[in-house]
């Protein structure tokens, strides 16, 4: 780094983002840019363009999701422990909805009652679960975790670094750049649209869909794309529609101001795009329950509608729910949150089979950690390894993936108050999708670097539970 630009501690990209929020006042028209639009569409494109579609959806359930609750040990001897341990924060055994899956292990499990379309999809064999699977920059044993000899991830426990570390996919520093932000950095020039990111966002901005080059396209649950009120007429609007034009079309000699506005520019011409090419796709109206996840999973199918006309071949979408930190009245809270995601995740599958995409769409679940399975009276709180699902007709459903523990409190993965060990790291889930989602194995250690210290190169897929020829 020149002594200049340290001196100076700003970078191009840093510029922009600092600056899309207070230049000219206008905060609401111009935090679109960061938002919407890829600095650069020179991508790193190290695939060959085999002209079909995929896409990956996150879903984050934000806070830390109870998922023990979620997937359940449904055997006698099984159900026993995890009864005993979670004590009143336990699913009646008779309330569990059944898997139809080969034991595990020996172990039958189940779903919330709450979850039936979701437990459908599973014995259909559209969704699969990933047992045990958290944040690790190595294997560690529960020896190694209680005499401090083995490394474990920067801010273990804590909400913002484990968010963090669940979309970068590098528990081992506190990184801004998202792995689906890498990926487009990869991938993004075998899409033919230079004004649109490939990385969509229903929740703003976020780090899984942050790259070196690549940021992430934010549109709403409801529809509103682009600048808010930039199409209205009315005096007010007019004025500032035409101050804003004016600003457009000045010739800018500094680099700051001409990246700036080229890039608001691009970001313009991106909004009139999308909002043309959606006018002429379904609606999905009737389709969709009338929840907020239900409406960005229906503009998501409608994006996905559109693809060929707005020239993609890969995309990534992300999904924040809130709501999921529950440290007390936990069972209220997932008797409340479940049904809205179960419903929504059912409905997606469902047009996307409609549209003959399902084999092309993967959705999956992340969130920031497990949670304690002793309960602290009417709740749990931070943990660490926890379940996920994914979904879609390129998965290899009605599994379960990975080693569900024992539930008992002084297992051998068990840490005090129901801490449990993770055995899958979250860049094994990772790499198996962006495998899937074309990215090549020597690609697959730039982007995850802590990977190989789960899986080799040429040793077959990092789970197992994507079809990788889908």
């Amino acid at each position: 780094m020149s002594p200049k630009r340290k001196q100076n501690g700003i970078h191009r990209r840093d510029f922009l983002k600092k600056s899309s929020c207070a230049a000219i006042g206008y905060t609401t028209l111009f935090s679109s840019l960061i938002n919407m639009k890829a600095i650069a569409s020179a991508a790193l494109d190290k695939q060959e363009d085999s002209g079909e579609y995929k896409a990956l959806v996150c879903i984050l359930l934000n806070g830390g999701a109870d998922s023990h609750n979620m997937l359940i040990p449904r055997g006698q001897f099984e159900y026993g422990e995890y009864l005993t341990t979670r004590s009143n924060l336990a699913i009646p055994q008779s309330q569990i909805i059944p898997l139809n899956h080969a034991p595990v292990d020996g172990k039958l499990f189940g779903m919330h009652p709450e979850m039936p379309n979701l437990a459908s999809q599973f014995n259909s064999g559209n969704l699969a679960w990933i047992a045990n699977v958290g944040t690790l920059i190595e294997p560690i044993t529960k020896n190694q975790y209680e005499t401090n000899t083995g490394r474990t991830p920067l801010g273990l426990f804590s909400h913002s670094d484990q968010m963090k570390h669940w979309q970068t996919g590098r528990p081992a520093d506190r990184s801004t750049h998202g792995w689906a932000g890498r990926m487009a950095d990869l991938v993004q020039s075998q899409n033919n649209n230079p004004n649109l990111s490939m990385n969509v966002s229903l929740s703003g901005t976020n780090f899984f869909q942050n790259g070196e080059n690549t940021v992430e396209f934010a549109i709403r649950h409801d529809g509103q794309i682009g600048l808010r009120g930039y199409d209205l007429e009315n005096n007010y609007h007019n004025v500032r529609n035409e101050g804003i034009n004016n600003l457009l079309e000045r010739q800018y000699a500094d680099v700051f101001e001409k990246t700036y506005i080229d890039t608001f520019k691009q970001s313009v011409e991106g909004n009139a795009q999308m909002e043309e090419a959606l006018a002429l796709v379904p609606s999905f109206d009737n389709e969709f329950s009338n929840t907020r996840l239900s409406d960005q999973l229906k503009m998501i199918a409608r994006v996905i509608a559109a693809r060929e006309s707005l020239g993609f071949t890969r995309q990534t979408f992300f999904i924040r729910i809130n709501g999921w930190d529950a440290h007390d009245e936990v069972l209220e809270s997932q008797l409340e949150q479940l049904p809205i995601l179960d419903s929504a995740l059912a409905e997606f599958s469902t047009v996307l089979n409609q549209m003959g995409v399902n084999d092309n769409v993967t959705t999956f679940t992340i969130s920031d950690f497990g949670r304690t399975l002793t309960s602290n009276g009417d709740g749990s709180d931070h943990a660490w390894g926890g379940n996920a699902m994914v979904m879609g007709g390129a998965v290899n459903g009605g599994q379960i993936y990975g080693n569900y523990p024992s539930l008992e409190l002084d297992s051998e993965l068990m840490l005090p108050r129901g801490v449990v060990i993770p055995t899958l790291s979250s860049t094994q889930y990772f790499a198996e999708l962006a495998m899937w989602f074309g990215v090549s194995q020597s690609d697959l250690f730039e982007i995850f670097p802590d990977l190989d210290n789960f899986f080799l190169p040429g040793s077959g897929a990092p789970i197992g539970f994507m079809n990788q020829t889908a």
